[in-house]
């Protein structure tokens, strides 16, 4: 089941899960206004993005993007990692499904993690702003970077991956 809203009451629903304290505490470094964390994610380009290993497995992508169109947009799932997507700077729409209503357009690929799906006009919709944290487990299917209006803006997001226990 995926989690969304604001850090606190997703961190609550999910602190005893292994992996989420190093993601809590990324998170923690990452919100703190003059933060070396919070400074080098602003200072990304837009159109680029950093790997950035954590402990006991975890990592985050540090991301700049402009967002896009749904049409330019695809659905993912991924089975060794849970995303903890924590907006930054900027707001985007993500859309979740259940796996079992989707039908697969691309088999799993385990170098990538990455499982796609057709389209499904019947996900729900998710608007995410800066401090907000959506949470997606191998059961999530979803579809991020959307532009809440046109044409996109710009997002700054940590996506940390915690493996699934």
């Amino acid at each position: 089941m995926a989690l969304y809203g604001s850090m606190n009451n997703v961190r609550a629903r999910i602190a005893l899960l292994p992996g989420f304290d190093v993601a809590w505490a990324y998170a923690d470094e990452l919100l703190r206004a003059g933060s070396p964390t919070a400074d080098r994610v602003r200072a990304i380009a837009v159109g680029q993005r950093q790997r950035t290993e954590l402990a006991g497995g975890v990592f985050v992508s540090e991301e700049c993007y402009r967002t896009k169109a749904r049409a330019d947009g695809f659905f993912e799932s991924h089975r060794k990692f849970i995303d903890v997507q924590i907006i930054f700077e900027g707001v985007e729409l993500m859309e979740v499904a259940e796996l079992a209503t989707m039908t697969t357009r691309q088999a799993y690929n385990p170098e990538r993690d990455l499982i796609t799906y057709e389209d499904n006009p019947d996900a729900s919709w998710l608007r995410v702003f800066p401090g907000q944290a959506a949470v997606f487990f191998p059961t999530d299917v979803h579809m991020p970077q959307l532009a809440v209006r046109e044409p996109g803006g710009v997002v700054r997001k940590c996506v940390i991956k915690v493996p699934v226990a």
